[in-house]
């Protein structure tokens, strides 16, 4: 491959060759949806769409203007080539049938239209992830159809909306990255074959919840905070984003661990990220870039989903960090390590030793 004169049309034209050659033309639909919605986020406050609709989702969250947009753009922008069965998106409560007037395929697409859309009104990065599944033939999609493990995904991706719009891909043949030439309209290949460093001292965790967090999130986090004097005997980095397309890349980049753990803040919810609008695709791209993702207690791609807008704890990124987070798992649950307690919530006493 040739970086920087490779497009992303003759890229995805070459690596669907056979078996998932109409997938191609799913793909640039995908990449010119991606090219609207880069330009709804960018114009930022000027394109009038900013703030917050009087509505929520069926995350129980309040939507923002941006959120329908570019729900909306995904949808016309890939309802029609006759590759799809159907798709599914974070924003809706149930899976989008394709209108009768256009032909059916054997595709699913999956999508987070604006990820970390929150982060839209601040001019902080956000991002579109999506994943594809399929059917054994084509025809209209069932809800059962989309309930699929993510190791069965063919092809998973996102957009960054950055100070450059980023197109990062995998169609189970390593993760590349595509950035958006603004002059010629076309995505470039410019990041071959991404791989992402086995080590890291670099880690993202949302640390106002850490009362919540399990043991072995505590014990982590707290030697990577302990640095040199700690038993880890190197300095970490902490970093968070807010954004998990905006964690991921960074991580794709230049390594790091992403986590977004089980916690007891809501019991009800076993984890915050969505298992197939971001924990699968992300898993994905991380695995073909070398990496690892895990809910903690096993390979996110193995989880069989039971619900279309299932939640997931998500530990990735560079996987001695991710297989170490597993492990204070398993001692954990089974009794290998004393319970762990953080010296911030610790008991306090004049006598302490």
């Amino acid at each position: 491959m040739h970086i920087g004169r490779t497009t992303l049309s003759k890229f995805v034209i070459e690596q669907t060759r056979g078996a998932h050659s109409e997938m191609g033309a799913l793909l640039i639909d995908v990449a010119a949806a991606v090219k609207t919605i880069s330009g709804l986020v960018g114009k930022g406050a000027l394109s009038g769409f900013s703030g917050s609709m009087d509505s929520t989702n069926v995350q129980g969250e309040v939507q923002k203007k941006l959120d329908v947009l570019t729900n909306e753009a995904i949808l016309r922008h890939c309802e029609w080539g006759g590759q799809l069965a159907g798709m599914a998106s974070e924003e809706m409560d149930a899976p989008y049938a394709i209108p009768a007037q256009y032909p059916r395929g054997r595709y699913l697409l999956i999508f987070d239209p604006l990820d970390g859309s929150s982060n839209s009104d601040v001019n902080v990065s956000v991002g579109t992830i999506f994943s594809i599944l399929q059917r054994s033939t084509a025809g209209d999609a069932e809800a059962a159809d989309f309930l699929q493990p993510g190791a069965q995904q063919i092809a998973a991706g996102y957009a960054i909306y950055g100070p450059s719009t980023m197109l990062v891909l995998t169609v189970g043949s390593g993760t590349h990255g595509f950035t958006l030439d603004r002059e010629s309209g076309n995505f470039i290949l410019t990041h071959a074959d991404i791989r992402v460093p086995e080590a890291t001292r670099e880690f993202a965790i949302n640390t106002s919840n850490a009362r919540f967090w399990e043991p072995p999130v505590q014990r982590y986090v707290a030697e990577c905070q302990a640095g040199k004097t700690g038993v880890r005997g190197e300095d970490f980095n902490m970093r968070w984003i807010a954004s998990m397309v905006a964690e991921v890349h960074r991580i794709l980049m230049r390594g790091g661990i992403f986590m977004y753990p089980k916690d007891s803040k809501d019991p009800s919810r076993p984890g915050r990220l969505r298992l197939l609008y971001e924990a699968n695709p992300m898993a994905m791209l991380v695995e073909q870039a070398g990496g690892a993702a895990s809910t903690g207690r096993g390979r996110i791609l193995e989880v069989v989903p039971e619900a279309l807008h299932q939640r997931v704890p998500v530990i990735l990124g560079s996987r001695e960090e991710v297989e170490r987070v597993e492990r204070y798992h398993h001692d954990h649950d089974t009794g290998v390590d004393r319970p762990y307690v953080s010296p911030l919530f610790a008991e306090r006493s004049l006598f302490r030793d």
